[in-house]
């Protein structure tokens, strides 16, 4: 069984292998495998997620922590997140992958997009637990938006339509970033980071994409 404080999503601010230790504790059920029963070929990481939901297998986890949470927990520091901080939210993170393993669905997103969304909240939830800021009544995020007319309803629908046509159109590497960076509201070092790439490289493509988009919608400015 986890600790206690895995269980009530606490997890203590002790080095990354407690997590791992606390999961080699958990009772298994079904054919458990690991890294050396699959001394093939590589395991991709959706596939090491899939067998931790089907067959609670350490050696999957183990695997995916020990790639995950060092990237995890530079990507939090690079956000601004203090160490200590980085280390408790990689565990909790790691934690919930173990836990929800059984949710990821390889068809709406990547393992490491996955993952990393899960850290990105995990850190959020702590900043507000934090923080809690008192509620302005007057914050114009809490006014409620006009009624919008039902003309700007189409005609804003039609161009949903075809900015999501001209996306498809574009290479999975340019069509992916714009998807963080317009649909997840990630920034582009954010985006950087979960995605393992220079941070040039991802402002390039932004923009290559963004250029190609708008050739193919330029009839509707």
């Amino acid at each position: 069984m986890l600790s206690s404080d895995a269980e009530s999503g606490r997890v203590a601010p002790t080095r990354s292998a407690a997590v791992v230790a606390s999961v080699r504790s958990l009772p298994l059920h079904g054919n458990m495998t690991t890294a050396k029963d699959r001394n093939a070929e590589p395991v991709s990481h959706d596939v090491l997620i899939e067998s931790i939901a089907r067959f609670r297998d350490k050696g999957a986890f183990a695997e995916l922590f020990g790639y995950f949470a060092p990237r995890l927990k530079s990507y939090l520091m690079r956000l601004g997140t203090d160490d200590a901080m980085a280390e408790e939210v990689t565990q909790e993170a790691m934690v919930m992958v173990w836990r929800k393993a059984e949710s990821f669905d390889r068809r709406q997103a990547s393992a490491s997009t996955w993952i990393f969304t899960i850290a990105r909240n995990k850190r959020i939830d702590r900043l507000r637990r934090e923080r809690r800021p008192e509620l302005d009544p007057n914050d114009p995020a809490l006014v409620p938006e006009a009624e919008v007319a039902g003309d700007r309803v189409v005609e804003v629908s039609q161009t949903r339509t075809r900015i999501l046509a001209a996306m498809e159109k574009l290479p999975k590497e340019q069509s992916e970033l714009i998807r963080m960076a317009y649909f997840d509201e990630k920034s582009h070092a954010e985006i950087a980071a979960e995605r393992d790439l220079p941070l040039g490289t991802v402002k390039s493509r932004i923009r290559l994409a963004l250029g190609r988009m708008r050739r193919e919608v330029e009839d509707l400015e």
